[in-house]
């Protein structure tokens, strides 16, 4: 650490050289964590499923609905704890760009089977006595400034007419990767004034006693409704959402390749400015060879400076990037769960001081390795 004031001092001496390098690995460690923010974004949902529930839809498609009936007559299932249901709303609020999850809920067994989405007990007592009371998200009322008591117009789009709601409560999560972006209303509101598919949900969802009971239900609920009108596909939560984040393509694979792409330009550019430092400054690494400093020094000081540079360029861009994602998500709904987690910091500063390492590994044994004499020739 003593040496430090003199490896910063190395690294002013071509300022315009170093900022771009650090600038380099700024902007690198920037798309690095965008990267890891949209891989989230897409995944989140399977991460945060519940390991002891199960999603019903209709065998053909989830945009096909299923008989309410079917209620009853799964909840008689042994390893069945409880069940809800909801239907896909679709409405536009003030413009279509106003993209947000709304879904008619079952509001007796809402709470129970996703105790991770917390409501206060008055608020949601409210809810219940008001047909046209709807709950929100904390992210989507702070999005466009909702508080309790404000009626809030949608215009329905798969249900046609003008719809009109009651903000009741507002949820928020347990867990910081909680969905804060839903907007809830009772389903009878729905059955009551829509002029088509009444009597039918959009999906159930299945609190069962235990994970290990899974399986055993899933096939129970399906040969239950087989060879009916209205088939069933029974699957765990996490298999749902896994399903539904393929159909956006491999973003694995997309976001490797980038992020490996990106990294490899960077460990280029700062292999070659190391490189031409180390070049430019033989002279004085000979010298210090020559007064006593060992081999292992020359090597270890250039490998520092190398670190240096990716340690404040790397926390730079991490830094921006967090920041970014301060203001929630950007596309207004689309990708809900967007922002940089610890991890993904963490393994940011990580391959930043293995890019560091990398990059002046050749220069640093370059400098070892020198002669005195050949060295000093040169100068």
């Amino acid at each position: 650490m003593k040496f430090a004031p003199l490896i910063i001092a190395n690294l002013f001496r071509k300022k315009l050289r170093t900022a771009l390098t650090i600038g380099s690995f700024a902007v690198a460690m920037f798309l690095f964590g965008i990267l890891v923010v949209i891989r989230g974004a897409f995944s989140q949902g399977v991460d945060v499923a519940g390991v002891d529930r199960l999603d019903v839809i209709n065998k053909v498609s989830i945009i096909q609905p299923l008989p309410y009936s079917y209620r009853d007559q799964i909840l008689r299932i042994p390893g069945v704890k409880a069940i809800t249901y909801d239907n896909w709303f679709g409405g536009v609020y003030q413009d279509e760009k106003n993209f947000f999850p709304q879904f008619a809920i079952d509001p007796e067994n809402q709470r129970v089977v996703f105790p991770e989405f917390v409501i206060s007990d008055a608020e949601w007592k409210a809810f219940l006595q008001d047909r046209e009371g709807a709950i929100a998200g904390a992210g989507i009322a702070k999005r466009f400034g909702w508080k309790v008591g404000d009626r809030i117009p949608i215009k329905g789009a798969i249900y046609p007419g003008n719809w009109e709601f009651n903000i009741r409560g507002i949820y928020t999560g347990s867990r910081d990767n909680d969905d804060l972006t839903q907007f809830w209303f009772q389903y009878k509101y729905l059955d009551e004034r829509r002029q088509y598919g009444k009597g039918l949900v959009g999906w159930y969802t299945v609190k069962l006693n235990s994970p290990d009971d899974a399986v055993r239900v899933a096939k129970a609920i399906d040969t239950m409704f087989a060879n009916s009108p209205y088939e069933s596909k029974t699957e765990t939560e996490k298999a749902l959402a896994s399903d539904f984040a393929k159909q956006f393509g491999n973003i694995e694979f997309l976001i490797v390749s980038i992020g490996g792409v990106v990294f490899f330009t960077l460990l280029l550019v700062t292999g070659n400015t190391m490189a031409i430092t180390v070049r430019e400054r033989m002279g004085e690494l000979a010298v210090l060879k020559a007064v006593g400093f060992t081999d292992r020094f020359v090597l270890l000081f250039v490998l520092g400076e190398s670190l240096l540079i990716a340690a404040i360029g790397g926390l730079l861009g991490l830094a921006l990037c967090k920041a970014f994602t301060f203001g929630g998500d950007p596309t207004h709904g689309f990708l809900p769960f967007f922002y940089l987690p610890v991890p993904g910091i963490l393994l940011g500063i990580g391959l930043a001081l293995i890019v560091g390492i990398l990059a002046g590994i050749l220069p640093a044994t370059s400098a070892m390795r020198m002669r005195v004499v050949d060295a000093l020739r040169g100068v």
